[in-house]
């Protein structure tokens, strides 16, 4: 055989190896991972509506303090609040979005998974490439 020279050199057979491994994905993985990721989501959404409601609390405070005030001081925080607030409920947002993703991902996901592995040539592979082709032709 033409690659003897090779195979001797990395110490290895020459024969060919033709290996199919099927990997079934099994359902409670799939389970438990929509339940970690809802868990999650659950989690994020509490702490970001602790976060919205109370900077809701400081913003009213801090308006109130800069009215009485009149200090410009008061009112850049006030601002600042303000956007800190707004972003976090963007972040809510987004995070109804992102579940909503890995949700359909999930759904629209393989539930087979096959590996297939060839060991050897090109040669090899486009003459068993053709000789499956014949096979379907018949």
């Amino acid at each position: 055989m033409k690659y003897d020279d090779l195979n001797k050199t990395f110490d290895v057979a020459g024969e060919i190896v033709e290996s199919v491994k099927e990997v079934d994905i099994k359902k409670s993985v799939v389970t438990s991972q929509k339940s970690d990721v809802r868990k999650d989501y659950e989690y994020t959404r509490g702490n970001l509506y602790s976060i919205i409601e109370k900077g809701q609390e400081a913003i009213n405070g801090i308006l109130e303090l800069a009215q009485e005030s009149d200090m410009p001081r008061a009112y850049e925080v006030a601002g600042q609040l303000i956007k800190s607030v707004s972003d976090a409920t963007d972040k809510l947002m987004d995070l109804q979005k992102k579940l909503k993703d890995v949700e359909e991902e999930s759904q629209n996901g393989p539930t087979n998974v096959t590996n297939a592995l060839f060991v050897g040539s090109t040669a090899d592979l486009t003459k068993m490439l053709k000789d499956v082709q014949k096979s379907q032709n018949k």
